[in-house]
C-alpha cells in the first residue's frame, strides 16, 4: 500500500449525536467547499493513521452481506450509481439510527473520496469514514498597527480524529477490503464502531493469522500456565522468548513444528492445544495448521511479549537466554527468596 501519491477528490461532513440522548443529526445541504490546497492539507492527517496498518477487515453480515448498509452504500459509490456526498448523508443517519447505547458520544462525522491510492498493486478509489468526537481550543493570533490579538476558537484536530475506517473496491464478493482504526481501541465505544455500524470481521490474511497465534500463545503462557500449571516465573519467560524466536527465525508457521520446538513436552503440549481450541472458540478465530508469517506482527508482538523478571520494586531482570544460568531459593535466615545467576564475563 502507497498513499502518497492519492488524491483527497471530495470531503463531506455532518454532525452526528447520540440519539439513545435525546441529541439531533445535523446534515449539510453539500459537500464542503474546500480548495485544493486545503484538500491536499487534509489528505495527509486523514491518511496517516493507516499507514502502517496492516490488519485488514470486510464488512459482514449474520445473515447475508447483502444487508449490510454501509456494504452497500459503497457499493453504490463506488460504481458510480450515486452521488457521494447524498451517500454520505445515507451514512450519516445509518451512525445515527445505530447510535443508542449511553456511552458513544457525538461527533463530527466525515466521509472523504480519495481517487489514485495505489493498494495491493492497483490504482484504485478509496472512501474514508472518519468520526471526531474530541475538539480542542485553537489560538488565531491576529497583529495590526504593531498590536497583536488573538481569538480563542474551538476545532477538531485534523490528524486527531477517534475512530476511522478506510475502505478499497477489492474483493467486493467478500465484503471489501477495510482498514479500521480506533483511538481507544477498547471498551464498549470500540466494539460499536466496529461491530454495531460498520459490521466488520478481520480478513484471514498473514498478518492476521500470525497476530492470532502469537496473541494466544502469549495468553496462555502469561495468564493460563501459571494459574493451571504452578509455572515458575523463569519457566514462562523461557517460554516466551523461545516462541518469539521461532516466530523471528521461521518463514512459514508450522503448528506441529511449534509445539514440538517451544513447548517439548507432552502434558504442556495438550494444554496448549486445550487452550488453543478454548481461545479459538471464545473469541471467533480460526487457527490454521500453517501459514505464511508476517514479519509486521511478529514485531507488533514483540514489543507486548515480556522477558523481564520483575521482584519487588528493588529489580528487573532481563532474560534473553538459557534459563538454567539462573537459579531461584530461598535463604531462612534473612527470611527472603534469591536468585542466583551465572554467567562468564561483564559485557
Amino acid at each position: 500500500m502507497d498513499l502518497s501519491e492519492s488524491v483527497l477528490v471530495q470531503v463531506s461532513a455532518h454532525r452526528v449525536g447520540n440519539k439513545g440522548n435525546g441529541a439531533e443529526l445535523v446534515t449539510s445541504k453539500e459537500s464542503l467547499p474546500v480548495t485544493k490546497r486545503e484538500l491536499e492539507l487534509l489528505k495527509t492527517p486523514f491518511l496517516s493513521k493507516f499507514a502502517d496498518d496492516k490488519s485488514v477487515y470486510s464488512f459482514s453480515h449474520a445473515a447475508s452481506l447483502e444487508y449490510n448498509e454501509i456494504y452497500n452504500f459503497c457499493l453504490e459509490s463506488f460504481a458510480g450509481d450515486i452521488d457521494f456526498h447524498e451517500n454520505s448523508v445515507r451514512i450519516a443517519r445509518h451512525l445515527y439510527e445505530s447510535t443508542t447505547h449511553p456511552k458513544i458520544k457525538d461527533g463530527d462525522l466525515y466521509l472523504c473520496l480519495y481517487d489514485n491510492c495505489l493498494y495491493n498493486g492497483k490504482y484504485v478509489e478509496a472512501i474514508g469514514i472518519y468520526k471526531a468526537e474530541s475538539k480542542n481550543h485553537f489560538l488565531d493570533l491576529n497583529t495590526e498597527d504593531g498590536n497583536f490579538s488573538f481569538t480563542l476558537r474551538e476545532g477538531v484536530d485534523a490528524a486527531r480524529f477517534d475512530k476511522g475506517c478506510l475502505i478499497f473496491p477489492l474483493s467486493a464478493e467478500e465484503g471489501f477490503e477495510v482498514l479500521l482504526y480506533d483511538a481507544n481501541g477498547k471498551g464498549e465505544e470500540a466494539v460499536f464502531w466496529r461491530e454495531t455500524f460498520l459490521n466488520l470481521q478481520p480478513r484471514a490474511n498473514e498478518f492476521y493469522q500470525t497476530n492470532s497465534v502469537m496473541t494466544m500463545t502469549r495468553e496462555f503462557i502469561a495468564k493460563h500456565a501459571p494459574a493451571e500449571l504452578n509455572m515458575a516465573k523463569t519457566d514462562q519467560i523461557d517460554l516466551l522468548n523461545r516462541s518469539v524466536e521461532y516466530f523471528r527465525a521461521n518463514e512459514s508457521f508450522d503448528m506441529e513444528q511449534f509445539k514440538d520446538e517451544v513447548f517439548h513436552e507432552k502434558g504442556l503440549i495438550q494444554s496448549f492445544v486445550d487452550f488453543g481450541n478454548e481461545f479459538a472458540e471464545n473469541n471467533a478465530v480460526d487457527i490454521p495448521e500453517s501459514f505464511g508469517i508476517s514479519t509486521q506482527a511478529v514485531k507488533k508482538q514483540a514489543r507486548v511479549y515480556k522477558s523481564v523478571l520483575k521482584l519487588d520494586h528493588n529489580f528487573h531482570v532481563y532474560i534473553h537466554g538459557d534459563k538454567d544460568l539462573i537459579e531461584k531459593g530461598y535463604d531462612q535466615a534473612v527470611g527472603k527468596h534469591f536468585y542466583k545467576i551465572y554467567f562468564d564475563e561483564e559485557l
